[in-house]
């Protein structure tokens, strides 16, 4: 190569890019590229990518076509480009007719460095001559997964590039992918005709960042408090729906967390005022769907969280893989349910069966991997095609904290021999029912419950998951191996051949169980688990609530509930906004009865030396405050219950029961006009003085108590005896 251009090469990196020497095999792609040579690069988020055809665009003549999939991604290149300036410009749908007039004419005129263009774009008529009317250096296909059915983002645009990039001449490809399967790296360079191009692949392994998979039980309440432990730190969280990202971030603000929503559903505008926003560090989170973070450059995202699981082990690595991007270390949370896997194959109902197969394939592979008690990063290695040759990283949750583990050698040897009798054709699942004993028609129609495999495993284990887990480590341990052309299929490899020749004992762990673990909460509230509250301070609370209902006349319960004051001896709420947050205490409440609670507390906590755990505390994102205001609006106009309910879209019993939570809150309903309805002034008399007497609020009992009225009749009459003097 000249030396004029190697002294341009140098010159251009320092200047444009801010680097004294090249990362990892920068340069030789570089220079590969540069001297007119097919090039595919595989390369982890964060990397470098978009450097290795950037430059070589820069120091030479011509114009450098990039296909790109996303226009979010397009323009913020373009914006770095022009910013140190380097003259880019894209070509898509956004344009208006006299904008992509102007393009052109700038294009044809070798005015423009790097031209992104999205694959739909591409393929037009109009922009295939124009192209042939420029002078292009080379054409780069970024996010080259895309081409590829087996790929986690499959495009049918992406089909169509090598046929139009054919129509501009004998110009060379580089092709880039963060992820790519062996068997995706293989549709790639077949689709594009790049048999013969170079590859220049990276370690998959991101040494600085920690995996971790959680239950989603109580995942809110998980959330706020991991989050809070990462203070002042950047993150992004992805959500598999529109609703939820919005949801969740609504969630986040009122939690004092400085959050903001990024969908494609939202003005480009909003989006945009967002996206800078959390690179100019004005707010700590984005919760997102996958549309964020493709091209964003933004080094020190301390932590990526998966609230939702992804739909492929590929999104997922590379969505972790925009956390840590400047080497320090970093945090990847993935919140699992099984709910998760069932919904993204509901979704997929409505594909082709080939579609439906590949994805159904990829939500197993998340399955798994969230299931597995391997460790993770040997995991994620693996399914992109490298081996991690260490059983410990010490940077997952599955080898700082290890599973119970079990002698693996009888399970391995029917494993083995079960992919052997059936001539390594067979999905795991039908390995596993085999193994059980499972006469499926599906064995029949094959024969396979003839075979000497048939019902083996099923003494020592008659769980199909459990042989699904067993049949899973067998791979991960290398003894079976994927087959390239169809990944779903395992065979034996030459270690699990030595193997069955002389078995050793392997050591195997159990699967984590997410299912026995509980889903993700369904209200508003995160529910607070009182089972373990401080029973001495619970107590101590009962008795200051006698002291106060005797000098105020009322029955204990009308000052504060017992699940009020187990959730105060769980939390020792210290400061009246913690107060108010316990379940059962509204801002009227707090005031009138707050003090005397807090400051009993407070000197508890500290004779104790307790620390105070206000940030599980969490606060409502306020969906249900809308039906607060509008039941007490319609209440006090004397709307029919019914009514209400009907209008708010509830039953009449979830109707009853918000209105017992605004009243025992601290906000009077005066409901009188209905209960006039219902009950003559005798019958009122008669729960009135029931409960004016009584200890407990508690329905039972007093249905059982009183005898001839409905559970509709004493309810209510409870709701107006709590506004009438507990207020």
């Amino acid at each position: 190569m000249e030396s004029n251009l190697e002294t341009d090469l140098k010159d251009s990196l320092k200047r444009v890019f801010g680097y004294d020497k090249f990362r990892g095999k920068q340069k030789d792609i570089t220079h590969h590229l540069l001297n007119k040579n097919d090039t595919f690069v595989i390369m982890p988020t964060g990397a470098g990518k978009s450097l290795c055809y950037q430059l070589p665009a820069i120091v030479q003549n011509g114009t450098a076509i990039v296909i790109s999939p996303l226009i979010a991604l397009m323009k913020n290149q373009v914006d770095q480009m022009n910013a140190v300036g380097i003259n880019a410009k894209f070509l898509n749908s956004t344009l208006s007719r006299s904008e992509s007039k102007r393009v052109k004419r700038d294009t044809k005129a070798g005015l423009v460095k790097l031209l992104y263009v999205a694959p739909e774009s591409l393929a037009k008529e109009e922009n295939i001559a124009f192209l042939k009317e420029s002078k292009i250096s080379f054409a780069a296909v970024d996010e080259a997964h895309c081409i590829s059915e087996w790929g986690h983002d499959f495009r049918p645009e992406y089909r169509k590039i090598k046929e139009v990039i054919s129509q501009l001449g004998n110009i060379p490809i580089i092709a880039l992918t963060a992820t790519a399967t062996p068997k995706v790296q293989m549709d790639i360079q077949k689709n594009l005709s790049m048999d013969s191009a170079r590859l220049f692949k990276s370690s998959f392994n991101r040494v600085n960042l920690y995996y971790e998979v959680r239950s989603k039980k109580d995942a809110k309440k998980q959330l706020i408090k991991f989050i809070k432990s990462h203070h002042n730190e950047s993150g992004i969280i992805y959500c598999l729906s529109r609703k939820k990202v919005e949801e969740l971030a609504e969630f986040l603000k009122v939690n004092d967390i400085k959050a903001v929503a990024y969908h494609a559903g939202m003005e480009a505008k909003e989006r945009m005022k967002n996206q800078d926003a959390f690179l100019n560090e004005n707010i700590d989170v984005v919760v997102a769907t996958i549309a964020f973070g493709m091209g964003i450059d933004k080094p020190d995202v301390r932590f990526v969280i998966h609230y939702d699981a992804p739909k492929s082990i590929e999104g997922y690595y590379q969505e972790t893989g925009r956390a840590g991007r400047d080497g320090i270390d970093s945090h990847c949370l993935m919140f699992y349910s099984n709910k998760d896997i069932l919904r993204f194959e509901k979704l997929n109902r409505d594909k082709t069966i080939t579609e439906r197969e590949n994805a159904r394939f990829l939500l197993e592979e998340v399955a798994s991997y969230a299931e597995s008690s391997i460790c993770r990063r040997k995991q994620l290695l693996h399914y992109f095609g490298e081996a991690f040759k260490e059983d410990n990283c010490g940077q997952c949750d599955n080898c700082v904290l290890p599973k119970e583990q079990f002698e693996g050698k009888d399970v391995i040897e029917i494993v083995i021999q079960t992919v052997k009798q059936t001539n390594e054709r067979f999905y795991p699942d039908h390995l596993a029912s085999l193994i059980v004993g499972k006469s499926t028609r599906y064995a029949k129609s094959y024969g396979h419950d003839k075979l000497p495999i048939f019902g083996k495993g099923k003494d020592i284990d008659s769980d199909e998951d459990f042989w699904k887990s067993v049949i899973r480590q067998t791979l991960l341990h290398e003894f079976l191996k994927k087959d390239l052309e169809n990944p779903a299929i395992y065979l034996v490899s030459e270690k699990g051949e030595k193997f069955l020749e002389d078995p050793y004992f392997h050591e195997l762990s159990k699967d984590h169980d997410y299912a026995s673990e509980g889903e993700e909460e369904d209200g508003d509230r995160v529910p607070v688990n009182v089972a373990a509250h401080d029973k001495l301070l619970f107590g101590m609370l009962k008795a200051l609530t006698k002291d106060i209902a005797r000098r105020e006349k009322i029955p204990p319960y009308m000052i504060f509930s017992d699940p009020s004051m187990e959730e105060m001896a769980t939390l020792y709420p210290t400061s009246m906004d913690d107060l108010k947050q316990i379940v059962g205490i509204g801002e009227t409440k707090a005031k009138k009865f707050g003090e005397p609670f807090l400051k009993l507390i407070e000197e508890y906590v500290e004779e104790n030396d307790i620390a105070t755990v206000s940030d599980v505390l969490v606060k409502s994102s306020g969906t249900k405050s809308k039906n607060k205001i509008y039941i007490i609006k319609h209440i006090d106009q004397k709307i029919d219950l019914k009514e209400i309910a009907e209008a708010r879209n509830m039953t009449y019993e979830e109707l009853v029961e918000e209105m017992e939570n605004i009243c025992y809150s601290g906000t009077k309903l005066n409901i009188d006009y209905y209960i006039d309805q219902l009950l003559d002034d005798d019958s009122q008399d008669d729960i009135h003085d029931y409960f004016l007497s009584a200890e407990s609020d508690n329905l039972e009992i007093a249905l059982k108590e009183l005898g001839e009225y409905t559970d509709e009749e004493v309810r209510l009459m409870r709701i107006k005896i709590m506004s009438e003097y507990a207020h």
